[in-house]
């Protein structure tokens, strides 16, 4: 019934780097793969999932290394939320940052190819918030989750609508 404190030991460290190699493989993955799940990655999760669960226990198909897996990635998880909370760059790191995709009217078509989203995802995304068109907007923004934010000039404070204002003054000056 019990494995052994060694195949215990040995389903903790394989499930730790299981989970560290899932972790990167998402964050690099992108922050629009994991806001918007599709079939297809609905897919790929579940099969990533399948793959690694005999990298995590081995041939170890006990209870107690299916609990020492679970309680392995619960600790991770928690440890890695705790960490982000406090710790600014480390949240950087793990969630990534917010990516600026129209500015003042204007579609920042180098974030949008960065960020692997298309004029279509963008159009999309526009028309859920009530847009008809990307001149309506003062600031949209790829959120860290995978969600587009976008404001229209009525919905920003004044001190923020004159900042747009002062900044295209200042491109017309130029």
């Amino acid at each position: 019934m019990f494995p052994g404190a060694h195949v215990i030991a040995g389903i903790i460290l394989r499930t730790a780097a299981i989970y560290v190699v899932v972790l990167l493989g998402v964050r690099l993955s992108g922050k629009r793969e994991v806001g918007q799940m599709t079939p297809f990655d609905l897919t790929l999760l579940l099969l990533i999932s399948n793959a690694v669960q005999n990298a995590m226990t081995g041939t170890d198909t006990s209870l107690a290394g299916g609990v020492a897996a679970a309680a392995t990635l619960l600790i991770l998880n928690y440890f890695v939320a705790e960490l982000s909370g406090g710790n600014r760059r480390f949240r950087r790191f793990i969630e990534g940052q917010p990516s600026l995709l129209i500015h003042d009217g204007a579609i920042i078509s180098a974030h949008l190819a960065k960020e692997h989203i298309s004029m279509d995802e963008l159009q999309r995304s526009l028309r859920e918030h009530g847009i008809a068109s990307a001149h309506e907007v003062a600031l949209a923004v790829l959120e860290v989750d995978g969600s587009i934010s976008c404001l229209k000039y009525d919905e920003i404070t004044p001190a923020a609508h004159n900042h747009l204002a002062r900044r295209k003054f200042l491109k017309k000056q130029e």
